[in-house]
């Protein structure tokens, strides 16, 4: 198989532009979306009978048959390290965090731990359920850039204690790109009695991934993004014994029959981006191949690491093993500084006059782009944001 914009066939993104944002939203493969398309059609030549007879069940007991839902689940479980009663779906990530923060029983004075590079839907869900229960969020600050993979556990330990009731921790941060040390983490975590929410937003698909094996107690996550899924599409892992007293963000029919039940119909919508999970799993381990995707993606995601710092003045000594298919980078010095509205504009004059799509982020008062290395994508790439960049600086 080669990789590279020859691969950009494959999916109906524009030949013409340079697309450095799969992380952002994903990009959907076509044959997954023909599969949509097919499955769309077969549900409305019996809408009834396809959602409330074969999608899901509100018994009590699970049918003879599994379910189409309950079906999905057990593959996309598979691709993760899972069993099939180990995960539901949710429409993505965030839906995912607001299931198990909203579903916490906080008190006045208790706190929820999470690093500053947390995604900001996270950090805002975590800011409101404290709020509602008089609780507070501790929120540490991880310098950014990081040549030091033992420093979030070095900044996490000192601030656990008898009032923490949760940490949330990223598995891939958004913005910056870091993959962090989570089973380490979580294995800190566990040794002082505090329960883990994994954000793993970019995890399925961006790199190998085991859940089971990480030691947290519940993990979130998109498939719509690195995993093929049609949007919106993503995951929650619960371990078995912190699945009572969850429950969806939307309260249905499934309410205290069972937590499968209880995410599996949340009322009518659109099932396919669920049921065609597999169908993006299928496109990573049937067509492209897991291990030469991931090979592929990382190895191009460390080449523009290094190649831009080494255009931009900046040293690149991210450890390796923090790397995973985005990295983040600080902009040459004429562009470094700026706030958010800045940012926008630069990104905005990429796309613009340029036809590169690529996040560029403001932290403090320095500008940084993240780069995502898709299968599509390939050095050229690289080099068409290399001299953008280059034109304005």
């Amino acid at each position: 198989m080669r990789f590279g914009r020859q691969m950009l066939e494959h999916w109906w993104l524009d030949p013409d532009a340079t697309y450095l944002n799969h992380g952002t939203v994903g990009v959907t493969p076509r044959r997954v979306l023909d599969a949509q398309q097919r499955l769309r059609e077969q549900i409305e030549r019996h809408p009834a009978r396809f959602l409330l007879r074969e999608l899901m069940s509100l018994a009590p007991q699970a049918p003879a048959e599994p379910t189409r839902v309950r079906a999905a689940a057990a593959r996309v479980a598979a691709f993760v390290g899972a069993t099939g009663d180990d995960i539901v779906f949710v429409d993505n990530a965030s839906a995912g965090v607001n299931a198990v923060l909203r579903s916490l029983r906080l008190q006045a004075g208790d706190e929820i731990v999470l690093f500053d590079h947390a995604y900001g839907a996270v950090s805002r869900t975590a800011a409101f359920v404290a709020r509602e229960h008089g609780a507070r969020v501790v929120t540490l600050t991880l310098p950014f850039p990081l040549s030091d993979a033992s420093l979030p556990q070095r900044l996490l330990e000192p601030v656990l204690n008898a009032r923490t009731r949760l940490v949330i921790l990223d598995h891939v941060t958004s913005e910056t790109a870091l993959v962090l040390p989570l089973a380490q983490l979580a294995t800190l975590c566990r040794a002082h009695g505090v329960p883990v929410l994994a954000d793993g937003a970019h995890a399925p698909g961006a790199i190998p991934l085991d859940i089971p094996s990480l030691g947290v107690d519940w993990y979130v996550a998109n498939l719509h993004k690195w995993a093929f899924a049609p949007r919106a599409c993503g995951l929650l892992w619960a371990a078995p014994d912190r699945r009572e007293g969850l429950h969806p963000p939307v309260i249905s029919w499934g309410l205290d029959v069972g937590w499968h039940q209880e995410f599996d119909w949340t009322g009518t919508r659109d099932p396919t981006p669920y049921l065609c999970a597999p169908d993006g799993i299928d496109f990573i381990t049937g067509f492209l191949g897991e291990a030469a995707m991931h090979a592929y993606k990382h190895a191009l995601a460390r080449r523009a690491a290094q190649h831009l710092a080494a255009r931009w003045g900046h040293p690149w000594e991210t450890p390796d093993a923090m790397v995973g298919c985005m990295v983040t980078l600080p902009l040459p010095a004429r562009l470094a500084h700026g706030d958010a509205a800045a940012a926008v504009r630069l990104k905005d004059w990429l796309l613009d006059e340029r036809r590169i799509e690529a996040p560029v982020i403001s932290r403090g008062d320095r500008l940084f782009i993240r780069v995502s290395a898709q299968v599509y994508n390939d050095d050229d790439d690289i080099e068409r944001l290399a001299h953008a960049v280059a034109e304005l600086s």
